[in-house]
């Protein structure tokens, strides 16, 4: 008898929203205390600088009010594990936009304190069942919400990569949040229960075909903490380096994820 399939993890609409602005209002408040020479600097994205880094900070949030003012899809053809899979897509697209917002929007504190009362408002005269138009597909405004603590968790880690001493905090609950929406697009891409992932404090997945584990310790186990796992599946630190570095814990015949990630590029 095949085992039974499991049920994808709910997310809190409530804590979720409560993350994302929390996110997004520590990135502000570190932003205003840039200087031009600061946000002059170069990032690890390419070409941009922290400036346009920011630009696109705000751009991410902003993308729920982009497909609320798109018409509601008939029904949902997509969902939140899809989402991670869906963006290499739009890379080209997405940094065009993201070079004309840093050039039409000089005061970036300004920016996104617009960008955030904008997504208070939408929240507030949206319910999170409301269907959205997205990249990955037609989802309900709640998961769509779950992905946004991708970008602002990824994004605020960029920043402080590219701005020595900056040190933006991370919101507990967003960092939760996207921790395990990409731990389980890992085992969406490796299906299996041959390795256990540990990113304590905030998820626990099997992954990898192979002999199944049911009791005791696993053979096959790799650990982490949550924003090394995230820089490992956003593809800010490979796998080889967060071993040798004694970031990542691994152990076991299949337990090297190197072929695996980075998940989203």
């Amino acid at each position: 008898m095949p085992p039974a399939k499991k049920r994808p993890r709910a997310y809190d609409p409530a804590k979720t929203r409560t993350a994302v602005l929390a996110q997004l209002g520590n990135v502000r408040e570190a932003v205003r205390t840039l200087a031009p020479e600061q946000l002059a600097l170069p990032t690890r994205l390419g070409e941009w600088t922290v400036r346009e880094l920011v630009a696109h900070v705000g751009m991410a949030v902003t993308a729920v009010g982009r497909s609320l003012d798109l018409p509601e899809p008939a029904k949902a053809d997509a969902t939140l594990l899809d989402w991670p899979f869906a963006t290499s897509a739009s890379a080209s697209a997405i940094d065009a936009f993201t070079r004309r917002l840093s050039a039409d929007h000089p005061d970036l504190d300004a920016y996104l304190t617009a960008v955030e009362q904008g997504l208070v408002e939408q929240l507030d005269a949206h319910p999170g069942s409301r269907l959205l138009e997205t990249n990955a597909g037609a989802l309900p405004l709640s998961d769509y919400l779950v992905t946004r603590t991708v970008e602002l968790v990824v994004h605020t880690d960029d920043l402080n990569a590219a701005v020595p001493g900056l040190d933006i905090p991370q919101d507990r609950q967003a960092l939760a949040a996207a921790t395990r929406l990409l731990a389980d697009a890992l085992a969406v891409r490796a299906p299996g229960g041959a390795t256990e992932v540990r990113v304590p404090p905030y998820a626990v997945v099997q992954c990898v075909e192979g002999p199944r584990h049911t009791r005791g310790t696993p053979p096959n186990v790799v650990e982490t903490d949550p924003l090394t796992w995230v820089r490992l599946a956003c593809g800010r630190l490979t796998w080889q380096a967060a071993v040798e570095e004694g970031k990542v814990g691994a152990s076991g015949g299949r337990a090297d994820l190197a072929r695996l990630l980075p998940l989203m590029s």
